[in-house]
């Protein structure tokens, strides 16, 4: 193991601006529903304040102070408790249905959603699990069927809730991490050829998946009715222009546009930043994504190369598909935007991921945000000196 050295503070410099970003955004996009919901126009910003953003960094900070091998002895038990979890949102009197789904946990006067869990949790057991079966990774007996028969099991209990998006997140987090462990690419052309079939199986299945689908093929199609989401954010999106309307003067926020907190903020921040600001805030996610890669590439050892991978492909798929959604480049999909939609579990464990990541950026080969170059020079440096 490499000596202990900085953290990587490009990515945490990233991490505290999109989370700026995303409370002053979301004080802007949440005021009007927060005022007919509660009387109280900032509600939803301290809600997210204390129960997402002040937790969520104090995890951050926990975790990027544990070692990131620590977590190889509870990955097996975290994720155990993730899917108990998963199971307890469909017992009667602990389980919330909201729209016709069930994935939200009652905690008194809060909630908590067990697949933001899941998302973690999962990936460091199936770092931990790659790490040990090396060897076996590329055999079909040892290593394609174990993998793929556990994250069926993921899967099929996040599709009882039902939820599409999260699902797909998790998918392609897992199978980036089981591609750098080493697995075959017939193996993986096996899941892809498989996870298509699977998909319209399920978008044909549920009346609303093939209504989204739809709308996605020809957005013009009954404006009013499944269209109606979509053609609203497309609508904010192209009023902001380039300079935008101005903070806190979005339009589609007063009850126009569904989800203007949640999956839809995007659309919000469009219209209110305009088209320049939101290509500074899209570059923050871009360069968030390199970093995590970079960490990931120069990570001391498997594990803490498949974690980060796990972790940062997580963030920068989910805020491409959420981004993608807004302005009709994939279908709708109901997952939140990293750091800025409004969700305490989301950013809570999100945090804390990042946390984990920032760790194993402390131990990478070349220290992140110092040059080879300049590590060099130091080198020469001490050999003359001694």
């Amino acid at each position: 193991m490499l000596e202990k050295h900085k953290p990587d503070y490009f990515l945490v410099i990233t991490i505290i601006a999109l989370m700026v970003i995303g409370l002053v955004m979301l004080s802007s996009a949440s005021a009007v529903v927060s005022y007919e919901n509660f009387g109280n126009n900032h509600y939803y910003l301290v809600h997210q304040l204390f129960y997402g953003v002040l937790f969520g960094l104090m995890a951050m900070i926990i975790t990027s102070r544990i070692h990131y091998h620590f977590w190889k002895k509870l990955a097996a038990i975290l994720l155990g408790v993730t899917l108990v979890l998963l199971l307890a949102v469909f017992l009667p009197g602990i389980g919330l249905e909201y729209g016709g789904a069930r994935r939200w946990i009652s905690l008194g006067t809060a909630t908590m959603q067990p697949t933001e869990i899941v998302k973690l949790t999962f990936i460091l057991y199936l770092a931990t699990w790659l790490e040990k079966r090396q060897k076996g990774i590329r055999d079909w007996k040892y290593g394609f069927l174990p993998f793929v028969t556990v994250l069926g099991i993921i899967g099929f209990l996040i599709m009882l809730q039902p939820d599409l998006g999260t699902m797909s997140v998790i998918i392609v987090a897992a199978i980036m991490v089981y591609f750098i462990a080493g697995a075959r690419w017939r193996h993986l052309a096996a899941i892809g050829g498989t996870g298509i079939i699977l998909f319209c199986i399920l978008i044909k299945a549920a009346p609303y998946r093939m209504a989204r689908f739809t709308v996605f093929l020809n957005p013009e199609i009954d404006p009013q009715g499944i269209g109606y989401q979509i053609n609203q954010a497309l609508l904010a999106v192209g009023s902001g222009g380039l300079f935008g309307r101005g903070l806190g003067k979005s339009i589609q926020k007063y009850n126009y546009l569904p989800e203007a907190t949640g999956d839809s903020i995007f659309a919000v921040m469009a219209e209110e930043l305009g088209f320049i600001r939101i290509l500074i805030i899209i570059g923050l996610f871009v360069f968030l994504a390199i970093r995590g890669f970079v960490i990931s590439k120069k990570a001391p050892d498997l594990f803490g190369k498949l974690v980060a991978t796990g972790i940062i492909t997580w963030i920068a798929f989910q805020a491409f598909v959420n981004i993608a959604a807004m302005v009709a480049l994939v279908p709708l999909t109901g997952i939140p935007l990293p750091f800025i939609s409004y969700g305490g579990t989301a950013v809570l464990f999100t945090l804390a991921a990042v946390g984990i990541l920032i760790n194993v950026s402390q131990y990478t080969r070349v220290a992140p945000g110092v040059s080879t170059d300049r590590r060099v020079r130091h080198s020469i440096s001490d050999n003359r000196d001694k």
